[in-house]
């Protein structure tokens, strides 16, 4: 099964359709699918659900979906970064799902690993837990928190294999691997592709029997969200 496209588009043809649930990486604009994003666009698809951590910033990353108003519910931890958000968001064009970050990283995982929900203390007795289960164990209160899946989960990583095996490199190792096992289909997105074998069975962190479809990007922007110097 050859799962190697040329780009972005290629890798996206077929798979895309109005209302969909879209599982995207990275952690602010680190290890972001910004060909996969721009893609997004291009297509037009719209009502899209988006599960990631945050929303990019006002130009770049899924912000720009956000301009186009391709996004109509968000499900997220932190969107502080955003102006297009704050404002879609208040005006009650865009609906947001809010988590703890550590809740939904494990929303997305227990998804993957196929767990339809589980426990935990984190949100108990906040507006977190409004309209959920919440249950006593061993004296401790807990709420009850979903699994996530995605119709496809978009992913950013530094080098894969002809078998969609993926590395991730340093900090961009965030959601990724997480939301590579949520997907209904998985497409990733990479700076480098090899052949089959030559990459080192223990340093591979997405086994390719999650990823369907991979593509080498280029002219990768990497922006920094915020340039902090030491005076």
């Amino acid at each position: 099964m050859n799962k190697i496209y040329k780009d972005a588009k290629a890798a996206l043809d077929g798979l895309l359709f109005d209302g969909m649930t879209v599982m995207s990486g990275g952690f602010g604009l680190c290890g972001i699918p910004e060909h996969c994003i721009l893609a997004l666009r291009d297509a037009g698809v719209k009502g899209l659900t988006v599960i990631s951590n945050n929303c990019g910033v006002d130009d770049f990353g899924l912000g720009i979906l956000l301009q186009t108003r391709q996004i109509q519910k968000m499900v997220s931890s932190y969107v502080g970064e955003n102006k297009t958000f704050e404002k879609q968001f208040l005006s009650g064009e865009l609906q947001l799902e809010f988590n703890p970050q550590g809740t939904l990283a494990e929303r997305i995982r227990a998804g993957g690993m196929g767990i339809p929900a589980f426990y935990t203390k984190t949100g108990y007795g906040t507006v977190v837990a409004e309209g959920k289960e919440t249950r006593e164990f061993n004296g401790e209160h807990y709420v009850m928190e979903q699994g996530l899946r995605a119709d496809i989960a978009i992913v950013k990583a530094w080098k894969a294999d002809a078998s969609g095996n993926l590395i991730y490199r340093k900090t961009a190792r965030n959601f990724n691997p997480l939301m590579a096992a949520a997907g209904k289909v998985t497409v990733a997105e990479v700076e480098v592709l090899v052949k089959d074998g030559e990459l080192d069975p223990d340093t591979i962190h997405t086994p390719g029997i999650f990823v369907q479809r991979l593509f080498a990007g280029s002219h990768f922007e990497k922006r920094i969200e915020n340039r902090t110097i030491r005076g």
